[in-house]
């Protein structure tokens, strides 16, 4: 997958073209969520997961997410940010909404997520709370 903006912002879905290091620091430097975590840990996560990157329009990496996914009936969509020098022209909801329509993110039975900032965001793409009846069925293992 691979578009363009009119104002030349270009996402792609080619994990070649990721600029590894770039992503790793940015999480641990400048994310909430990721601080720790090693660039092998990033690179394997990579490596198994549907990656998006947010290019300038000079070929700069500025933005990133990531879909754990089976392709099938599951995806968590994870790691997303935009460098704070590119924010405020629309580019997270750009990537948020380009990278739903990626073919193997349709039609599954569950996409999920988990944020403490951006709820606005993903509200406008059908994300909800999870209902306070299914609530309890959830349940998380924290290993570090």
């Amino acid at each position: 997958m691979h578009r363009v903006r009119e104002d030349g912002y270009e996402i792609s879905d080619d994990r070649d073209r990721l600029d590894r290091e770039w992503v790793h620091w940015w999480l641990d430097e400048r994310s909430y969520w990721a601080v720790g975590r090693t660039q092998e840990v990033q690179d394997r996560a990579i490596d198994h997961s549907l990656n998006f990157g947010v290019y300038s329009p000079d070929g700069e990496q500025v933005g990133y997410c990531r879909y754990v996914t089976d392709a099938a009936t599951f995806a968590w969509m994870c790691d997303v940010f935009i460098a704070e020098a590119h924010r405020g022209i629309g580019l997270g909801e750009w990537m948020v909404g380009m990278s739903l329509e990626h073919p193997d993110l349709q039609n599954l039975r569950r996409h999920v997520l988990i944020t403490s900032s951006a709820h606005d965001l993903y509200t406008k793409f059908g994300f909800d709370s999870v209902p306070e009846g299914d609530a309890h069925k959830w349940m998380i293992r924290m290993d570090g």
